[in-house]
């Protein structure tokens, strides 16, 4: 017990009386970017051809001072020398070494800050992933250390990234849009849940903006706030995916412990697949709403984006409550830790629908081979037709309600624009640097104008429609879960608010990520994630990008 405790001393103290030393100078120089925009002109993806790359509205120079600011002597040294604990860890490993002695809270927010400058003041790796940081993280962690106790939740002193459309004090919440730049609303329901479990809001992560519901044909992780989001595992060659995208480069890059994303349909198991991570949409109403920025009412949640499942399990549970401003949260499943049964999850014996239209995908047939190694049971059926006619006009719908009911509940009171239609005119100012791709999206919703018995129709077919996609054979079959690639089926399980976790399953011959996404019914995500973790464990597929090593 002695030398233990020596041990843990002779760490702490090393780092107390390490000689004084600047912090490396981060600055950020802007760059003409010509020659990458004109190499992207002839990308096969209409996605991944940029018209701008940098922010003109971010200071990066503030961000990095923000970051330097909180390093006191923290250096290059000391990142090399903590990278062992940290680097790819989970969560469960990481609060081992802060119980040994090892690490301190302190010390792993500083790690993190000091790679997010690292990285984001270099041209060559930076990837926009980060558009805020809170400038009281370092103190926030010390107060962690100096408060331990026995029984916290996993999450405590943890640093985690928000998207940038989740409210949170000390720093803006924007959508990465121009009039919300200034926007600074108080925390959102799932960001106290997460603070009240001892977690640590790091920093804001870069999306597409306003949720990927501004432009049509344009890229991905774009927004006027944060500029051009880019793919850790292939910078201005692979798409990022979209909304989340920020939170899914900044946890490929080992920038936090854990990202939060939001998602409509798609927007965490698109970004998340594209980055090699382990993303969950959960059931609409597991997680609160309030104080996000909404695109649709009906289809909106939150959800963690991780490495690994274990951390998923952590911060999906650390979010997780009954909101008394979110009506769809209204007795949801409470007291649900996800993590104390997960490693009891096992694939043998489970039944799992394989979509017969995704089988000419050979890392799809990959990874049912290694479920069926396993001793899962693959099922093949043809999905069925269904009726879904009017999905954009749903989102149109509820955005065009949804989003000025948000701004006159939580928008600072600077900002007077309330109206969608308001603030189409706003963009059209200066159309070149607010919306360089557009406003198509935008457009399309202040010209749809259903009534409410029309929306509640809408709304109520195409539930119907989703489930129907998914329960036909799932009750058919006796299915456990079914399998899809990324975020292909994210539609239905929108309409339906069924629940989908994507984990890594392989690289394409292009080194793309690509992800299995498990799709249970609501409320699934216990079994889910034991399936995932399963999954996991026994394949352990997910690669760290080459250049972020």
């Amino acid at each position: 017990m002695k030398k233990h405790f020596l041990f843990v001393s002779l760490v702490i103290l090393a780092f107390a009386c390490k000689e004084e030393s600047k912090p490396s100078a981060f600055v950020w120089t802007s760059y003409d970017e010509s020659k990458e925009l004109t190499e992207n002109a002839d990308h096969e993806s209409v996605r991944m051809q940029f018209k701008r790359i940098q922010s003109e509205l971010l200071d990066k120079n503030k961000l990095l001072k923000t970051i330097s600011n909180q390093l006191d002597t923290f250096a290059e040294e000391d990142y090399q020398q903590l990278k062992p604990l940290i680097f790819e860890q989970d969560i469960v490993t990481i609060q081992s070494h802060i119980k040994s002695g090892k690490l301190t809270y302190e010390l792993l927010t500083k790690w993190y800050l000091y790679r997010i400058a690292k990285h984001e003041s270099d041209k060559n790796k930076m990837l926009n992933a980060v558009v805020a940081i809170n400038p009281n993280a370092v103190s926030e962690a010390r107060e962690k250390d100096s408060y331990k106790a026995a029984n916290n939740h996993p999450i405590y002193g943890m640093p985690i990234l928000l998207k940038d459309n989740i409210n949170t004090d000390h720093m803006p919440t924007t959508a990465g849009t121009h009039l919300l730049k200034n926007n600074r609303p108080a925390d959102a329901f799932i960001v106290e849940k997460i603070k009240e479990n001892g977690g640590i809001i790091l920093g804001k992560t870069n999306l597409s903006e306003w949720a990927n519901f501004l432009f049509l044909g344009g890229p991905n992780g774009y927004s006027a706030v944060g500029g051009q989001t880019l793919n850790a595992y292939g910078r201005r060659v692979f798409d990022t995916g979209g909304s989340s995208s920020g939170s899914g480069a900044a946890m490929a890059a080992n920038y936090a412990v854990a990202a939060v994303g939001t998602e409509t349909s798609g927007s965490i198991l698109s970004p998340s697949s594209s980055s090699s991570l382990v993303g969950l949409k959960p059931t609409v109403g597991l997680l609160s709403r309030s104080g996000i920025i909404p695109l649709s009412s009906t289809l909106d949640t939150p959800g963690p984006m991780t490495r690994n499942v274990i951390d998923n399990a952590i911060l999906l549970s650390a979010m997780s409550g009954e909101d008394p401003k979110d009506a769809v949260t209204k007795n949801n499943p409470k007291n649900r830790s996800y993590l104390d049964n997960l490693k009891s999850g096992t694939l043998k014996g489970l039944r799992f629908g394989v979509i017969t239209t995704l089988l000419n995908d050979t890392v799809y047939q990959q990874a049912i081979s290694k479920l069926e190694a396993q001793g899962a049971i693959a099922v093949e059926f043809e999905p069925i037709e269904v009726n879904f006619d009017g999905f954009g006009d749903l989102l149109s719908a509820d955005m065009r309600r949804d989003l000025p009911a948000y701004l006159n509940t939580y928008a600072s009171d600077s900002i007077s624009v309330r109206s969608m239609k308001e603030i189409v005119a706003y963009n059209k100012t200066d159309s070149v640097n607010r919306i360089p791709y557009g406003q198509a999206r935008f457009l399309r919703a202040t010209t749809v104008d259903l009534t409410d018995e029309e929306l509640d129709q809408l709304r109520t077919r195409l539930h119907e429609e989703g489930k129907r996609f998914f329960d036909t054979p799932m009750n058919e079959h006796s299915l456990d879960a079914i399998l899809s690639i990324d975020n292909q089926n994210a539609g239905y399980a929108a309409a339906a608010k069924y629940p989908c976790l994507t984990v890594p399953m392989g690289y394409r011959e292009t080194g793309k990520p690509t992800g299995l996404t498990f799709i249970g019914k609501r409320y699934e995500e216990d079994q889910l994630l034991k399936m995932g973790y399963a999954f996991e464990q026994a394949t352990k597929m997910r690669k760290v990008a080459k250049t972020y090593e």
